[in-house]
């Protein structure tokens, strides 16, 4: 089974986690956009990443799991519409290419990792501390959104083993 974690937004990530090992986890595409160059989720690149990926799937043997975001106080208006609009089209790929989408809350997900009122950097050690052979490619500070990708999908895969 190919599980595919994802931390949506601008600085999140997505990994791909087969049989419970990482395969690959790659930053968010993204792409400027407008006169001041905002940078946006590219959905284009999204899908081609998600695509080249999946090919000896069915759909049947992948899970989607998607950081269940909303807005959160202190945030600004327009980050956070940014950051829905990221989530609405991680979720509108993920319909069309016809791929199970599964939703969790970050609070369930740090919950099962003992992250909770944790700093940002928590999920990076710990993702360092379950899959050891990956430390090489979390070695900087920036690296805790893959860290949180690898994680969501390591939770799916070790909460939800009934399924298969």
């Amino acid at each position: 089974m190919l599980i595919i974690g994802i931390d949506p937004g601008i600085s999140g990530s997505i990994c791909f986690l087969e049989n419970g090992k990482i395969i690959d986890v790659i930053e968010m595409p993204t792409m400027a956009e407008g006169k001041k160059n905002k940078r946006q989720v590219n959905g284009s690149q999204i899908f081609n990443e998600i695509s080249k990926r999946i090919h000896k799937y069915t759909n049947q043997d992948i899970r989607v799991v998607i950081e269940q975001v909303s807005a959160m106080p202190g945030q600004g208006v327009t980050s956070m519409f940014n950051f829905g609009q990221s989530f609405g089209t991680l979720k509108g790929i993920c319909s069309a290419m016809q791929l199970p989408m599964y939703f969790v809350r970050p609070a369930k997900w740090k919950k099962y990792f003992g992250l909770i009122k944790s700093e940002k950097d928590a999920s990076r050690t710990k993702a360092i501390e379950t899959f050891p052979y990956f430390s090489s490619k979390l070695s900087k500070k920036k690296d805790s959104n893959k860290a949180d990708a690898i994680l969501i999908a390591s939770f799916y895969h070790e909460t939800y083993k009934i399924e298969e």
